[in-house]
């Protein structure tokens, strides 16, 4: 979400537009403007939450950049606390929704969330993009968007190059970020799939790995 992230722009001082919501936004930091936006159609999504509820899942749903559940639970409450963020409980999801979501996220056991995974995958092959961010969260997205096409679009945007870009990514849901980038960097225990994309590794945050393959770089252009 752009307002879980836009605390840390803030500090750090970033004015580029950054991309949010596993690709399917790409925002301006200062006023919240989304440049890009591509939510899931609404029927398509109406289908997933009932598809993800009758697997027995709780389910967040996103819209206006805002998180809304139709009850609040352990799963959402862990989610909400670790995001930062606000949540709203609004009842039975197929009720309430009324507007494409700019994404939707299945929460659960991370084994159980794997099955389901296959479940979706198949059920939804071509017109979901369905990957994990962390052991704990499934995410369902447009199928036109992932973190390579939004980065893609920032490239577009203020003109740098795929080959000039260097990548780095830990979950499952980055692979599409490596296969573009011209360098290709895996942080700490990453993803299996990553290792076979990546050009290098560097070490995990609690050594700070990207920011010494970052210093690096910069040191090695001075």
């Amino acid at each position: 979400m752009f307002r879980s992230v836009r605390p840390y722009l803030e500090r750090a001082g970033i004015e580029e537009p950054v991309v949010c919501y596993q690709g399917a936004a790409v925002v301006e930091p200062g006023g919240g403007r989304f440049l890009l936006h591509e939510p899931i159609q609404l029927d398509l999504a109406r289908e997933a939450i009932a598809a993800v509820a009758g697997e027995g899942f709780p389910i967040n749903c996103y819209v206006d950049d805002e998180l809304y559940v139709a009850e609040d639970t352990h799963w959402s409450r862990t989610y909400a606390d670790f995001q930062n963020i606000p949540v709203t409980a609004v009842g039975p999801l197929l009720d309430w929704l009324t507007e494409p979501p700019t994404k939707l996220v299945a929460v659960g056991d991370p084994d159980e969330l794997d099955a389901l995974a296959a479940k979706l995958r198949a059920r939804f092959a071509g017109r979901m993009y369905i990957s994990k961010s962390l052991p704990y969260f499934l995410e369902l997205a447009s199928p036109l968007v992932s973190k390579g096409s939004g980065i893609a679009f920032v490239a577009d945007l203020l003109g740098f190059s795929a080959a000039g870009t260097v990548a780095f990514g830990d979950g499952e849901n980055d692979v599409e970020l490596l296969d573009w980038a011209g360098y290709a960097v895996a942080v700490g225990d990453a993803h299996p799939a990553l290792a076979a994309r990546a050009d290098w590794a560097c070490p995990g945050p609690e050594v700070e790995g990207v920011a010494q393959v970052v210093e690096a770089l910069l040191d090695s252009r001075a």
